[in-house]
């Protein structure tokens, strides 16, 4: 989301290279340079003029430490100031009213409320062992009702289903005395939304509030809206006491300036981000690691997470096993780790959380996400014993497998060529060799003690 601003931010310091110190005139073009990032990305005007000036507060006439040098310093307070603009961390909410817990959720219509309704729920009942009952008010869009209900029974929530007749706020009561009745331990409310602010839609979201007595009334807003989700937020925030802010669709071309902006205008934490379409692409929004994000450190933490979350280390283990004890790789192995891929988000989705310096001069694959689905695709439509011994895959079946995964035979050849590179690497590495360097990394798995030896 932050790729240009992260770019321009870290080229804005080159010129303090070499200074001794940080004054106003060596610093001055290059807030200048700071402020035009800021704006380029969407920040709201007062929101760019209040972080520069407190930049420029702090940065002038900063001693610079024996182990830095003026940029690092500069960089330093950058991000200092970012994570203040952004607001202290929120790590979710915690459950502790009575139960039912109720939250609602408001926003403009495609801003992904009723998709966010379904990773929330997913959040609580994977994170908090939480049973969550979800309803949806809106009675205009006619399918908002079904698509809640099928992401309920996705992510093993309940689903009050109300008749599309009834008044908003009836819908919310009746759904709020199931939810005790069902003993559930939270009720998201999902609400309608439009395509702009109205009278109308502020005053069916007041009713819905006042009827079920929420305790978290969040505003979902779409990264990608730029300046009108800005100005959309200040209208909610005025219309309903928000306790905070969901930013959606974080992963996509989105500037930034909503993530740098919401937190001011609302006066309100932002609480989770949604970061791709997938149920539990939902994390909890955190201001240090974002502002890391931005100023091209990556978020090393955030990927250890997402790798320790989607990781089979069944699987793992027993590919390790397999190669250790000398047995060959073959195609199921290969379609086992781009599903793990998959299961991470892709390859973009990792990418994105590395260090802008690691990845610089890296080539990483335009189109890489959809050249794993197409693999994928061609290694299930090979037969079990071509997946499990793949010398007997000659040019007719190459052409049979290319028309049953709806690709060309060069596409089958390019992976075939990928595979062969994989499997002669992995006979390099059987046996010993590879038990000393992953036991040198710490990497063999506590439950791998009874390996055969080193050859």
């Amino acid at each position: 989301m932050f790729d240009n601003l992260s770019q321009r931010l870290t080229r804005t310091v080159q010129n303090l290279r070499g200074k001794g110190r940080i004054t106003e005139d060596n610093i001055g073009e290059t807030l200048r340079e700071v402020r035009m990032a800021l704006l380029e990305a969407d920040v709201a005007l007062p929101v760019v003029k209040t972080f520069i000036d407190s930049v420029k507060q702090k940065a002038i006439g900063a001693e610079v430490a024996t182990s830095l040098n003026p940029g690092q310093v500069f960089i330093s307070i950058i991000q200092r100031e970012l994570i203040e603009l952004m607001g202290g961390a929120r790590a979710g909410f915690e459950l502790r009213a009575k139960p039912p817990f109720v939250v609602l959720l408001a926003g403009l219509q495609g801003a992904g409320k009723t998709t966010t309704a379904a990773k929330l729920a997913r959040w609580l009942i994977e994170s908090g062992r939480k049973r969550v009952l979800l309803v949806s008010t809106d009675v205009r869009r006619p399918a908002a009702m079904l698509q809640l209900q099928r992401l309920a029974e996705q992510v093993g929530a309940g689903f009050f289903d109300a008749a599309g007749s009834q008044d908003p706020p009836a819908i919310a009561a009746a759904a709020l005395a199931s939810a005790r009745s069902g003993v559930y331990d939270a009720l998201i409310v999902d609400t309608a939304g439009r395509l702009h602010v109205d009278a109308e839609l502020m005053q069916e979201v007041r009713a819905i509030e006042a009827q079920v007595a929420t305790h978290e009334r969040l505003f979902v807003v779409d990264s990608m809206a730029g300046q009108d989700a800005v100005n959309s937020a200040r209208a909610f925030s005025e219309a309903l006491d928000l306790t905070g802010v969901i930013l959606t669709k974080a992963d996509g071309d989105a500037r930034g300036g909503v993530a740098l902006s919401v937190r001011q205008v609302t006066g309100k934490p932002i609480v989770f981000v949604g970061v791709g379409e997938k149920v539990d692409a939902l994390e909890p929004f955190d201001p240090e690691r974002m502002a890391g994000r931005i100023l091209g450190m990556g978020d090393v933490v955030a990927l250890v997470e997402q790798v320790q979350g989607n990781v089979d280390a069944a699987e793992a283990e027993r590919l390790a096993r397999k190669v250790i004890g000398g047995q060959g790789f073959d195609l199921n192995d290969l379609r086992s780790q781009l599903q793990q891929l998959q299961n991470m988000g892709g390859l973009g989705a990792l990418v994105d959380k590395l260090p802008a310096q690691m990845m610089r001069g890296a080539a990483v694959p335009q189109h890489g996400d959809r050249e794993v689905r197409r693999q994928v695709a061609i290694i299930n439509s090979m037969t079990r014993v071509e997946r499990r011994k793949p010398g007997v895959i000659d040019g007719s079946r190459r052409r049979r497998i290319a028309a049953g995964a709806g690709v060309q035979v060069q596409d089958v050849n390019r992976l075939m060529k990928q595979f062969l590179e994989m499997q002669r690497m992995m006979k390099k590495m059987k046996g010993g060799k590879l038990r000393r360097m992953l036991g040198g990394q710490g990497l063999l798995p506590g439950g791998m003690k009874g390996l055969p030896p080193g050859r």
